[in-house]
Order: structure tokens, then C-alpha cells, then sequence
């Protein structure tokens, strides 16, 4: 089966700015009600289950941390008024401060402030978890503004706490017809930034609603919107039994911008999803790029580490950093683009698409080639273009649909595009020339599968 936005992909673009809107003024964090609100709100797009690790709780080489939870945060002045306003801009604070009420001076205060003198106009996004401290973030004007007024006192506030508590999760599972997992990720702790990373929490969830709506899975999806880093570590460590399921994999994220799409290989470099990903963008039409896998960035880090190794890649537009407007105050909902997050969702539905029918098939008649036109597989002189790529794909997938390749692997080997190798075997199976594998108790020449013949995943979930 092929997904396909098919009467949503007018619209779909508008429903996830849409999503994106209700979102970016919730301030989310690693941990608090920021977080539980945003999940509570995806709740009412996807059968979201909210999940919680008690303060204390470890995680691989990570303890669970403290919960951290913000109400209000202002810098007055003399006058009583907010020239640091958190109720204006959820980055006006580095999150994670502590809690502060405190009268200071404006040396004082300077020192936790925070600002980007080469983006003069822009507040930038600062974090201190795992480390006692406090601070403010403001553009690099208004700091000046400030200065210039001398030294004086300031009211510093930071209506916070920090107490024992959960670092909550959420988690959608889709069963399929297979046991078999596509794990999709997304991390949920960034305030009020538009593209890093609404973009990816709202596309995954509106893939969760699709995925949910489809007539038939074959395969199982199981979506995970956790904290960046931390909330990636305790899902890994709360879930190593299930990581044997897990085929494919994507985290998502930077996809509403105006670049192009990238993808960043998994660890392995070479597995099913990386092919799938390159064919799929290569056929795409539009430009794109391939990076290889390294240690750095999002959450890959931790799904590809060296312990758990997992296939999953990171399809992303532009990367982190790579854009000025990366964790400022000008990622905003005029940064995202309706018709970009769409075309990521509509790449995505293809991915997926590809890996949902990348089934093995048996060859019902090997013995040479079937007589194809008495099957109404055979045109004797096939014009160019459709008509003759099907042709070609239908002796194709015959040649080597022996329980050892795949769809997809027939693809890689004749170059032809998958959508027309699927279209190819759906006819042959219509034919009665092809039968799946898991419905086939014997190859074609009537011998049983032997265990080589069985790939190599399946063999490792029978262990």
C-alpha cells in the first residue's frame, strides 16, 4: 500500500500551521505542565499516551531530573516597569533557571543577560539544565537601551520551581499486520521556536492521524514525542525490549523552512530506510541532499548509538545553525511555510509508502519466462513511456521474486522507480503469477524455505 494525503492535500499544509499556532506560545521545556499541555493538545490529533518517569530515575549513564516549572518572569525597573517580560516572549528567560526574587544592580544584572550582538534586533534561545544558574535573554537594542541608562537597581523575578517530579513523554502506537516498527521522533522541549522544533511535533502528529485513518497497516508505527536528549535516553532505556521490532526509523524536525529537504543517514549508512530515503527524494523532482551520519545533532545521537544502533535517519530542511534565524526569536510562525510542512508530509507519506509495500514474493511460474500475454502482461511492440516501463518492471519483479528480494531491492537492482515495480507485482498478483511470501509455504520450485532464505531481521526476531 502506497499512503497518499489524497482529499487532505489541499488543506493539510493549513492543519498543521494551524497545530503550529495553538502550540508556539506554550512554554515547553525538558520537563513540566509545558510539556503535559502541548501533549494534552496533540491528544486531540492522535491517540497520543502521555507517560511519566518519576525525578530520580535512571537512565542509562542519565538520572531523571528534577521537574522545572516556570509561572512568571520579569526584570522592573525603578518605575515598576517589565523591560524583561517572560508574558511577551517565552525566550525573554533561560530555561531551566532557578528560581529568583531579588533586587540587583544594573552590574549585576548585566551579567546574567543574555543577547546576540551580531543579530542586534533578535532574542536568542539559552538554556542551563543540569547546572544551577539563572538569566534573562533580550535583543541586543534593547540591552543598549538599558545601559545607556547607567547604573541603577532592577527588580529581578523568576516565579519558578524546582522540585522532585516526572519527565513526561507521549507515545503513539499503530499496530500493523507485522510485528515489525517504524519508529518516528520528535523533540518536544523548545519554546516558542516555529521550525526547531514545532515543525517536526506537528507534522509527526498529523502523520499519526493519517497513519490511524488508513484502511490496512502491514507495518506497525510507533510515534515518540519526548524531551530532546533526556526524553530520547529514558524512552531508550524504559523500551529496550521492544528495540528488536524496530525496522525504520526517522526523527523529524527544521522541516517548515523554505530549504530544501536533507537527510541525514543513520549510523549503518546503508540501511533499508537510508535507500529508501535517497530513492525517494531522487525521484522527487526537487533538489535535495544526502549527509552522512555523525555523532552530533538531534536525538540520531541517541537512537544511533553504538549500545542500540538503530536504522533511523533525520530528515530535516535546513540544518541546525545553519540558518540565522536558528534558536532566535525569528523563528517564528512567519519563519514556517504551510506549503513546506506539507511537502515534507507528502515526502514522508512516500517513505512510508515504500517501506509499507517493500514485501517478498514468490514466483508462481519460474520455469522461464510465463507466457505474459495470456495473463494481459504483454503488449508485442509497447510504445515508450508507461506502458513500456511496466513491461519492463513486470519481467523484472517475475526475474527475482524468489523469497530473497524485496520490492525494493529489485528496485535497486533495475533502476526502475518503486511506485512502478509495486504496480508491476500488484498485476502479477492479480495474475495468480506471484504470491507473497508470507502467504507461501514453498518456493515456486516446490522446495521449502530454508533459513537462509529468510532475511536476516527475521531471523533476528526469532532469537
Amino acid at each position: 500500500m502506497l499512503f497518499a494525503l489524497e482529499d487532505r492535500e489541499e488543506n493539510v499544509g493549513q492543519e498543521l500551521y494551524a497545530l503550529a499556532t495553538k502550540l508556539f506560545p506554550i512554554h515547553r521545556s525538558i520537563t513540566g505542565d509545558g510539556v503535559r499541555e502541548t501533549l494534552r493538545i496533540l491528544q486531540s490529533v492522535a491517540p497520543v499516551e502521555i507517560k511519566e518517569v518519576p525525578t530520580g530515575t535512571q537512565a542509562f549513564d542519565w538520572t531523571v531530573p528534577a521537574e522545572w516549572t516556570i509561572r512568571d518572569a520579569f526584570v522592573k525597573n525603578v518605575k515598576s516597569e517589565r523591560v524583561i517580560d517572560w508574558r511577551k516572549s517565552t525566550l525573554h528567560v533561560v530555561n531551566g533557571s532557578q528560581p529568583i526574587n531579588a533586587t540587583v544592580t544594573w552590574s549585576e544584572l548585566r551579567q546574567k543577560l543574555h543577547t546576540l550582538p551580531e543579530q542586534p534586533t533578535l532574542v536568542p534561545y539559552r538554556t542551563c539544565f543540569f547546572k544551577e544558574d539563572w538569566g534573562f535573554c533580550l535583543s541586543q537594542e534593547d540591552f543598549d537601551r538599558l545601559d545607556a541608562q547607567g547604573e541603577q537597581t532592577y527588580e529581578a523575578v523568576i516565579d519558578a520551581s524546582v522540585k522532585n517530579g516526572a519527565l513526561t513523554y507521549g507515545e503513539v502506537y499503530l499496530p500493523g499486520e507485522t510485528k515489525d516498527e517504524v519508529l518516528i521522533s520528535a523533540h518536544i522541549c523548545h519554546p516558542s521556536l516555529a521550525n526547531d522544533n514545532l515543525s517536526g511535533i506537528c507534522v509527526a502528529a498529523i502523520l499519526a492521524n493519517m497513519l490511524q485513518s488508513a484502511p490496512k497497516r502491514r507495518l506497525s508505527y510507533r510515534f515518540v514525542f519526548a524531551p530532546a536528549t533526556i526524553g530520547a535516553i529514558v524512552w531508550l532505556s524504559q523500551n529496550q525490549h521492544r528495540l528488536a521490532n524496530i525496522r525504520h526509523g526517522l526523527i523529524l524536525t527544521l522541516l517548515g523552512d523554505k530549504g530544501q529537504l536533507r537527510y541525514k543517514q543513520s549510523r549503518i549508512g546503508s540501511a533499508k530506510i537510508d535507500q529508501v530515503v535517497a530513492h525517494v527524494l531522487a525521484n522527487s523532482g526537487a533538489p535535495y541532499e544526502i549527509r552522512p551520519f555523525t555523532p552530533v545533532g538531534y536525538d540520531e545521537r541517541q537512537y544511533c548509538s553504538p549500545g542500540i544502533n538503530l536504522p533511523m535517519g533525520c530528515l530535516m530542511r535546513t540544518p541546525a545553525g545553519e540558518f540565522d534565524e536558528y534558536h532566535t526569536s525569528a523563528d517564528n510562525l512567519d519563519f514556517i511555510h504551510p506549503d513546506q510542512l506539507a511537502s515534507a508530509t507528502q515526502t514522508i507519506l512516500k517513505i512510508l509508502g515504500v517501506l509499507e509495500a517493500d514485501e517478498y514474493f514468490i514466483n508462481q511460474k519460474p520455469f522461464c519466462e510465463p507466457k505474459l500475454g495470456q495473463y494481459g502482461l504483454y503488449e508485442s511492440m509497447p510504445e515508450q513511456g508507461d506502458g513500456a516501463a511496466l513491461q519492463e518492471a513486470v519481467q523484472w519483479v517475475l526475474n527475482f521474486s524468489d523469497g530473497n528480494h524485496s520490492l525494493f531491492d529489485i528496485t535497486q537492482r533495475s533502476g526502475v522507480d518503486f511506485a512502478v515495480i509495486n504496480d508491476a507485482a500488484t498485476r502479477l498478483v492479480a495474475a495468480g503469477l506471484l504470491l507473497r511470501k508470507n502467504n507461501s509455504s514453498k518456493c515456486g520450485t516446490g522446495a521449502s524455505l530454508t533459513n537462509e532464505q529468510v532475511r536476516p531481521n527475521d531471523r533476528a526476531a526469532k532469537r
